[in-house]
């Protein structure tokens, strides 16, 4: 936590938070002694909350949304009251503090040169299997919340819409006391999570792999025997083929071998 969050909980006239319990632990921690106005600001109650909010904030006051354990408006509360700020010509800006997305991305071992954001899965089950379904071809990582009462049923979800050998990482509690990471393929995972598991949770799931290019076994042979103009061993020939395809190596040697591609 930086020193301009300590800061801003120090002198903010109004503190709107998820639970007043956590935000005196925070700063009890944190050895942040706050002064402004604290008001609950959750799910049930955002919509309520706005217009006071908005008063305060047109009277010139300071108002720090704090969330329990997130960034605020991505998947917390938040957006409403952010957007009503801008609209009003209010200033915004984000004090930077922990984001389970990133640094979930960071430690999961998978690639995050690309990635997307999916939030949090559906709970009927069928509805999550539609979900899951609809990004089976994703070919960025992608990232979701899940509660850890519905994490084995979503990791099996997910192996059965991706596959039982798709990589993934279940992060719970990002950068707090008990944090824990697990990797491995869904299907490992899913049979880990089924004797159950606590605290928030964070899945990260590798992206699809390049669909296998569609070519007829004479093309096939014609592309061995191109790399073998070029120089190319057989057995190269064929290896190179097989990157490029991403077809199985029986399937390139064999359409080389119906037809008789010339040996260099």
């Amino acid at each position: 936590m930086g020193p301009r969050l300590r800061e801003v909980m120090a002198t903010a006239d109004v503190l709107a938070v998820e639970d007043t319990r956590r935000l005196r632990r925070l700063a009890s921690d944190l050895g942040v002694t706050f002064t402004g106005r604290v008001v609950t600001f959750h799910e049930s109650v955002e919509k309520a909350r706005l217009p006071g909010l908005m008063s305060a904030l047109d009277d010139g006051a300071t108002v720090l949304l704090l969330t329990d354990a997130g960034m605020p408006s991505v998947s917390d509360p938040g957006y409403t009251l952010v957007r009503a700020a801008i609209e009003a010509g209010v200033h915004v800006t984000s004090v930077p503090g922990p984001s389970a997305v990133t640094t979930a991305l960071a430690v999961s071992g998978l690639p995050v040169d690309r990635f997307c954001f999916e939030g949090f899965l559906p709970r009927k089950g069928g509805e999550r299997r539609s979900a899951l379904a609809a990004l089976a071809d994703e070919r960025r990582t992608m990232v979701f919340f899940e509660s850890p009462h519905r994490l084995a049923d979503a990791l099996a979800d997910a192996a059965a819409a991706f596959g039982a050998d798709r990589g993934a990482a279940v992060c719970r509690e990002l950068t707090k006391t008990y944090e824990e990471i697990r990797r491995g393929p869904l299907a490992e995972l899913a049979d880990w999570a089924a004797e159950g598991v606590k605290g928030e949770i964070t899945l990260v799931v590798a992206g699809a792999t390049a669909a296998p290019v569609a070519l007829e076994p004479v093309d096939l042979a014609a592309a061995v025997a191109a790399e073998e103009a070029a120089g190319a061993t057989r057995k190269d020939a064929i290896r190179a083929v097989v990157v490029r395809t991403g077809l199985p190596r029986r399937t390139v040697y064999d359409a080389v071998v119906t037809h008789k591609s010339p040996q260099a």
